[in-house]
């Protein structure tokens, strides 16, 4: 990247932009060489995409939010930010303490908690998630059930939705739920974009006796238009060490243990 090759504001926050989601953060020294500009403009190019909710500042630099208007197809999730949700999967999955019986949430990185979850001991899983009862099935015979809801199956992510879910769902107790979104702020709490998916999610909460949610740093600060949780309804945040201490601390005075991987 040549520095005559960023000439407008909108040309260079692009790249921002694009550098911070191929990287999973941006320093401001860093970028002010690259792009040819003073450290104070690419510190104002942060703030406008700040308030355009496409990063979150921090000190000297900057990490992307994920965009939590739209759905990715679970393909999509499992090329992205995979080594930092395969650490993230493996440190929920050392929550699982002394339950019995779990429900895993759709998505590519409770999917990785499922396969991280022990085999050596009676378990119990409960999913709207197909690819989540497809790789669990196979280890039944170590102990672990799996109990797939029924219901309307979404193409994009492969798991069941609508009253049937719900009901099935309405009758259980479970001892943990690991809980995926598709944006976390303080404000908001746990979002996604369809009515359909935030029923799954929030009867799963209501179900359950203790809820892990799990996710990468980029979801942070980003909102969806369906809100199924408040902050303060976790027992735990587990993300990696991206997400910044400062900002991590801010999760936890609203109840939830943070952890960062």
């Amino acid at each position: 990247m040549s520095a005559m090759s960023i000439r407008t504001a909108e040309e260079r926050q692009r790249e921002i932009v694009r550098a911070a989601r191929a990287t999973g953060s941006v320093d401001v020294t860093a970028l002010a060489a690259e792009l040819g500009v003073a450290k104070e403009t690419v510190r104002r190019d942060l703030r406008a995409l700040e308030d355009h909710g496409l990063v979150r500042r921090t000190h000297g630099g900057a990490y992307p939010v994920e965009s939590a208007g739209f759905e990715t197809t679970l393909a999509f999730r499992a090329t992205s930010h995979v080594p930092e949700k395969r650490r993230i999967a493996a440190s929920a999955a050392e929550l699982l303490g002394d339950a019995e019986t779990v429900f895993v949430d759709e998505g590519f990185t409770p999917q990785l908690i499922a396969e991280a979850l022990p085999r050596d001991r009676p378990l119990t899983v409960v999913t709207a998630s197909l690819p989540v009862a497809g790789a669990l099935a196979e280890a039944e015979a170590d102990g672990i059930s799996v109990l797939l809801l029924g219901g309307r199956v979404r193409s994009g992510t492969l798991a069941t939705v609508d009253h049937w879910t719900t009901k099935m769902l309405a009758g259980f107790v479970v001892d943990l739920a690991y809980i995926g979104a598709n944006g976390i702020s303080r404000e908001h709490g746990l979002t996604t974009p369809d009515p359909a998916v935030s029923e799954v999610k929030a009867q799963a909460i209501r179900a359950a006796r203790r809820t892990v949610f799990a996710g990468v740093h980029t979801k942070f600060g980003a909102v969806s238009f369906c809100r199924f949780a408040e902050i303060g309804t976790l027992e735990a945040i587990v993300t990696s060490t991206l997400l910044p201490t400062a900002e991590a601390h801010r999760y936890s005075l609203l109840g939830p243990q943070v952890i960062r991987v």
